[in-house]
């Protein structure tokens, strides 16, 4: 079903404002109109800076980053490599001083993203308020940790995700826990959660800009101002950390010539694809695209989605698969860019992205029976 029907994801949308929800039953529609209101309210895009790709830049430059404390923690993998968690406590809250039953959130970044992005930031201060505790999870090889074995991350394979999950579930076994993914931290998620149907132990999840259709998304940043102003940047990002690691990368990878990749697409076929044991890179790449598994999601799943996001092209959203997944919500804004969602005339402080979140995590965590009773 969809409800609030106002953006299209074909025609313009210049003056139209409101979100079109889009949800795969009537129950769920209905939870988050009672208690995440902001995905039917009008969401006004920032005057000076509406363009999709002017928000995208400019958001880590306008809002603040909060200051946060975190706990650092390595914990081991199967295969003898290790991942970095960031834990927020908020061990000093009224609210939940019961550690063992405090409500905690799994964050995961972006490509290359850690525990110090605004947004990161940004979830976690909306956290504290609540009272909820926070734990990033930061790929390997990303946050200042060594490579102990010669394998970074991908957005296909899970292992690491499932790792850190029942992980974060063992220490605390009595706290209700979801996750909240962002960009290729969603895309992650998401896999995640189709894979997996309901052998999780989240009780919901929250994705922002997750890229759904991962051959369309290289295609649309492959475009000349697209690829100066994003993707050749990302890749440099991407080779920065194979170089920091080359001394055990080498042993394996042929890292001169991933060096020379000059997008994300060369760097997937030369580095990604390579290390994962696919037979190719379109391989990769099918495997990676969530657009595929939306229909086996089986908790409540709250997506967020700009139409003029460069990084996940409005045409493929995958709307009609979410129509019939009753565990699924998308949320479509015509304006945000890529994880921008700035509004208001000075937006330093909160965007549309951080209210949808405070909120949904809120409703799961406070009136969740209502999902699962419905």
């Amino acid at each position: 079903m969809c409800c609030d029907i106002t953006p299209t994801l074909s025609g313009s949308v210049l003056n139209e404002k409101k979100p079109q929800l889009v949800a795969g039953g009537d129950a769920f529609c209905r939870f988050l109109r009672e208690h995440c209101p902001a995905v039917t309210e009008t969401y006004y895009p920032t005057l000076w800076c509406w363009e999709g790709r002017l928000q995208t830049l400019l958001r880590p430059f306008i809002t603040v980053k909060p200051l946060v404390h975190y706990n650092n923690e390595l914990i081991k993998t199967a295969d003898g490599g290790q991942i970095s968690l960031d834990w927020f406590n908020n061990d000093g809250n009224t609210l939940y001083p019961d550690a063992s039953a405090r409500p905690t959130i799994l964050l995961l970044p972006g490509l290359t993203g850690t525990s110090r992005e605004s947004y990161i930031l940004h979830m976690i201060k909306y956290s504290e308020g609540l009272g909820y505790r926070c734990v990033v999870f930061n790929n390997r090889g990303v946050s200042g940790e060594d490579l102990l074995t010669p394998r970074t991350y991908c957005a296909a394979n899970t292992e690491d995700l499932e790792t850190v999950i029942q992980h974060v579930h063992n220490r605390y076994p009595e706290a209700p826990l979801m996750a909240a993914g962002v960009s290729m931290g969603g895309m992650l998620l998401l896999n995640h959660l189709g894979k997996t149907g309901r052998q999780t132990p989240l009780r919901g999840a929250a994705v922002f800009s997750a890229g759904w259709e991962v051959f369309e998304s290289a295609v649309v940043l492959e475009k000349p101002i697209n690829w100066i102003l994003f993707n050749y940047y990302l890749t440099t990002c991407l080779q920065a950390s194979i170089q920091r690691h080359r001394a055990i990368l080498e042993k394996q990878f042929d890292i001169d010539n991933v060096m020379k990749a000059k997008s994300i697409r060369e760097f997937d076929t030369r580095f990604t694809s390579v290390m994962f044991g696919y037979p190719s890179n379109d391989h990769y790449y099918r495997d990676a695209s969530p657009c595929h598994r939306v229909k086996s999601i089986e908790i409540p799943t709250l997506c967020l989605n700009a139409v003029d996001d460069v990084f996940s092209p409005g045409h493929v959203i995958p709307v009609e698969s979410a129509k019939q997944n009753p565990n699924v919500a998308l949320v479509l804004t015509s304006y945000g860019g890529h994880i921008g969602f700035l509004e208001g005339l000075w937006p330093r402080q909160q965007t549309y992205m951080d209210r949808i979140f405070k909120q949904f995590v809120e409703a799961v965590f406070e009136h969740g029976d209502e999902i699962y009773s419905m």
